[in-house]
């Protein structure tokens, strides 16, 4: 299963735009036989670590930026419409064995291992669903923020980041027990996974076998050696997808400012999105152009002719 992140550094964008404020975490301690708790951290750990993959880091620090409550809430639910992962479990899947006990809500979650070759080590990749759309944002941040990472790595994770993210102030009692079950079922089903895939298979039964590396290759390099004009708009249109557009319109136009013919110097976007809710025109432009990132050092001009909501572009209409 291969994860797109760019999908999911929208909403991190998103999130860092609307709040960059100091604040303070209260972090207690939870003994557990699958979650270390914080008195048993080293010197070792940076002081709000806690165990976290270098995703769940990125996002944990994104979620915390937000002064507001009622935006964290609504970027989790965002996550739980966006995130692929945890609206793509087959139905195959949702039976008694990934069944997460202990929630109000009905969760299920997969997993697959997948021997890493960069890495030399079996990394775990998860699938979940939920039939509420509050825990299903959890569930969505727990697979995408825990999957490509080895059993070892995904037991360190103490869920004590929760409160560090400040999305525990969102969440019920009941449901703060069903993120910790969550985490739970989801740490002793990667030991599984990685227990059988060493025990039943090989590396090299796992990863790509030579024949595909072979048929793959010339794929590659004709991708390199085939590049032509539109390159420049091509990267444009589809790093802009990271913000889920209901509406997109990109026009290069190059040769009405000057350019040559096959030049790719101008360009003019029209963006019709959700993930611009909440944010003012200036934040709205400043997430595009974070998006497009090292896209932008190669043209001349980006210029955004309109960017709204879909309900503004409709009230227009």
């Amino acid at each position: 299963m291969h994860f797109n992140p760019a999908i999911f550094s929208a909403v991190i964008l998103i999130s860092a735009l609307h709040s960059a404020d100091s604040f303070v975490a209260t972090i207690g301690a939870r003994e557990n036989e699958f979650f270390r708790p914080l008195s048993s951290l080293t010197a070792a750990d940076s002081e709000l670590d806690l165990g976290m993959t270098p995703e769940l880091k990125r996002v944990t620090d994104a979620f915390a930026a937000i002064n507001q409550e009622q935006v964290r809430y609504k970027q989790l639910l965002y996550m739980a419409q966006t995130t692929e992962e945890a609206n793509s479990l087959p139905e195959s899947s949702k039976i008694p064995e990934n069944k997460v006990p202990g929630c109000l809500s009905t969760v299920y979650v997969d997993g697959t291992t997948v021997y890493d070759d960069e890495i030399g080590d079996y990394v775990i990749n998860f699938l979940g669903d939920s039939d509420g759309l509050m825990t299903k944002g959890l569930v969505a941040l727990l697979v995408r923020c825990l999957s490509g990472n080895t059993a070892e790595s995904i037991q360190k994770v103490n869920p004590e980041f929760i409160k560090i993210a400040r999305i525990d102030q969102s969440l019920t009692p009941g449901r703060n027990n069903g993120f910790l079950n969550m985490l739970r079922t989801m740490k002793i089903k990667a030991v599984e996974l990685d227990k059988a895939a060493r025990s039943e298979k090989t590396p090299s039964s796992t990863s790509m076998d030579d024949d595909e590396r072979a048929s793959d290759a010339p794929d590659d390099e004709a991708a390199v050696d085939g590049e032509a004009d539109g390159q420049k708009y091509t990267a444009i249109t589809e790093a802009l997808q990271a913000l889920k557009p209901e509406s997109l319109t990109v026009i290069d136009s190059s040769q009405t400012n000057g350019s040559a013919e096959g030049e790719e110097t101008h360009f003019e976007l029209s963006i019709v999105a959700s993930a611009f809710e909440g944010l003012n025109v200036i934040k709205r432009q400043q997430l595009v152009f974070m998006i497009l990132g090292d896209l932008m050092q190669q043209v001349e001009t980006v210029k955004i002719a309109s960017i709204f909501t879909p309900e503004e572009a409709e009230q227009r209409a």
